[in-house]
């Protein structure tokens, strides 16, 4: 993987360019950009949000209404976690894939509504997990 960032005058490039970038180069390119890196640790989210805002840049953003219609979305807090309603988180443990949808008032995963998403890794494994942590969300406490 290439770690020095690509030049950023031309988004459309930069973009292509982000392909070839390991976690380490696009917390830099976020770095130069943007100030203080975010903490996320993948780094397809990584470089989905940085197209993302390249393409804002230079195209605009979301008009006025787009963003008060999304304020206005009551986002689940769950367990620390700002998630909004409608997405899916997934992981992968021993060999099979497990997809959890984020509702209104919960997490819903194999069709039964859990109040946390520590209940749905207990379901998921059978032992009692911190779900953040299990889901990749939070890093280990040393």
């Amino acid at each position: 993987m290439i770690t020095q960032p690509p030049l950023l005058g031309q988004p459309p490039a930069t973009i292509a360019a982000l392909e070839d970038l390991d976690l380490e180069g696009l917390r830099a390119i976020w770095r130069k950009q943007w100030g203080n890196v975010p903490s996320m640790r993948s780094p397809d989210v990584l470089r989905i949000v940085i197209a993302w805002r390249l393409q804002a840049r230079t195209h605009g953003g979301l008009d006025k209404e787009i963003r008060r219609k999304l304020r206005k979305k009551a986002p689940v807090e769950a367990e620390g976690l700002d998630l909004g309603v409608g997405t899916t988180i997934t992981r992968t443990w021993q060999g099979r894939t497990y997809e959890v949808g984020i509702e209104q008032k919960g997490f819903r995963w194999e069709d039964t509504l859990y109040v946390s998403l520590s209940a749905v890794a207990t379901a998921i494994t059978g032992t009692r997990w911190n779900g953040p942590r299990f889901f990749g969300m939070r890093e280990k406490k040393k």
